[in-house]
C-alpha cells in the first residue's frame, strides 16, 4: 500500500526550493547533495522526485546498485510554500528512473520547474549551449519507505512517522577504512568553510540499509591535517547511532531561483558519542556560483557538456542507461 502524508507536510513538498538527496556507497557510506525537488510529488501513488542530467551520471549509477535513498527537506527559504511551517521532513524510498525521456516528459519537467527557478533561458545559442544540461535531464521517482518529520527544523523532539516503521536498532559501529580514519584533508580549511554556510547535513547508513540525513551544528576544528582523531567538531541531534562510521556532509547556502549558490561536500569518517561528533573529512570538494543568472547558465551548461562527455568517455552514460 503505498505510503501517504498530511497537507502541512505535503505543503513541504510542494513549497521548497531545494532538498539534500543521500545514497549509499558500496562501503557503506554515504553521499548527500543539494538538489531541486520542484514540488515533484504523488500522494495518491506515494512517490516524490527530483532531476538531474546524466551528465552528473555517478549519483545515477550509484543509485541503479543501489536504490535505496533519501531526501531531507530542510529549509523554507525562497520557495513558494509556507515560510512559518518549521518541520524537518526526511523521506525514505527507493529510487527508479528513466535515462532517455521523451520531449513530452522532458517539457513537463521544464514547465513544472517554472515557479521554482524561473522561465528557462531561449535562442539559437541558449538552446544549443544547454542542450547537454536540459535535453539530458533525467527524473528520478522515489517510492516512498517512510517519512520521519520533525516538529522543527532542527530535528529536535520526538517525530512523527508515516509508512514503515524506522530500524528498532541502531547500526553497529563500522570497521575504521584500510587507509585509516583519519583526516586526508586540511582540517581546519574544511571546518571554517563549513561553519559559515547556513545550512549543513549530515548522511549516514541506517541497520535497514537506508540513509539518513540530519541537520547538524558545527563548532570548529579538533586539529590539523593527518593527526589522529582530529576532525570537525559538530554536536548532532539525538539518535544519530554511536561509534565510528563513514558518512557524508553537506553545507550549502542559496538565494531566489538558485541564481547565487555555494557548496560544500565531503566524505568522511564520523566519531559519535551522544549528542557529540567529530567528523574526519576524506575528501572535499565545493563550488561557489555568483548570482548571476548569465554567469550561472554559462557554467551550468559547461559542467553539464564536460560531465556528460566524461560519462560517454568512461561508459558511465552508458552503464546508467
Amino acid at each position: 500500500m503505498a505510503v501517504t502524508w498530511p497537507d502541512e507536510v505535503d505543503e513541504v513538498l510542494r513549497g521548497d526550493l531545494t532538498c539534500a538527496v543521500a545514497y549509499v556507497t558500496p562501503a557503506g557510506g554515504a553521499v548527500v547533495s543539494a538538489v531541486s525537488p520542484i514540488g515533484l510529488r504523488d500522494r495518491t501513488a506515494g512517490t516524490v522526485g527530483f532531476t538531474t542530467s546524466l551528465g552528473f551520471g555517478r549519483k545515477l549509477e550509484r543509485m541503479k546498485r543501489d536504490p535505496r535513498v533519501a531526501l531531507a527537506y530542510h529549509a523554507r527559504e525562497h520557495g513558494i510554500g509556507d515560510l512559518g511551517n518549521p518541520r524537518f521532513v526526511l523521506v525514505q524510498g527507493t529510487a527508479s528512473f528513466d535515462p532517455t525521456p521523451d520531449q513530452d516528459a522532458l517539457d513537463r519537467i521544464g514547465d513544472q520547474s517554472v515557479p521554482y527557478l524561473g522561465r528557462p533561458r531561449r535562442g539559437v545559442f541558449w538552446d544549443r549551449w544547454l542542450h547537454a544540461y536540459y535535453a539530458d535531464r533525467v527524473l528520478v521517482t522515489v517510492m516512498v519507505e517512510r517519512i520521519v518529520v520533525w516538529p522543527d527544523l532542527d530535528a529536535a523532539g520526538t517525530p512523527e512517522i508515516f509508512g514503515a516503521a524506522s530500524p528498532s536498532v541502531e547500526p553497529e559501529p563500522q570497521r575504521p577504512p584500510a587507509k585509516g580514519a583519519g583526516a586526508r584533508v586540511d582540517v581546519a580549511k574544511t571546518a571554517a568553510r563549513v561553519a559559515e554556510l547556513p545550512h549543513r547535513l549530515l548522511a549516514y547508513r541506517q541497520a535497514d540499509g537506508y540513509p539518513a540525513v540530519v541537520p547538524v551544528q558545527v563548532a570548529g576544528s579538533s586539529d590539523r591535517r593527518a593527526h589522529a582523531g582530529g576532525g570537525i567538531v559538530m554536536t548532532v541531534p539525538a539518535g544519530v547511532p554511536q561509534g565510528g562510521r563513514r558518512a557524508g556532509l553537506l553545507a550549502h547556502a542559496y538565494r531566489p531561483q538558485l541564481i547565487g549558490l555555494e557548496s560544500r561536500q565531503c566524505t568522511g569518517w564520523l566519531e559519535v558519542s551522544g549528542t557529540a561528533a567529530v567528523y574526519a573529512p576524506h575528501t572535499a570538494a565545493g563550488f561557489k556560483a555568483p548570482p548571476n543568472k548569465t554567469i550561472l547558465l554559462l557554467a551550468n551548461g559547461f559542467l553539464a557538456r564536460r560531465g556528460l562527455a566524461r560519462a560517454r568517455k568512461t561508459g558511465r552514460a552508458e552503464a546508467v542507461r
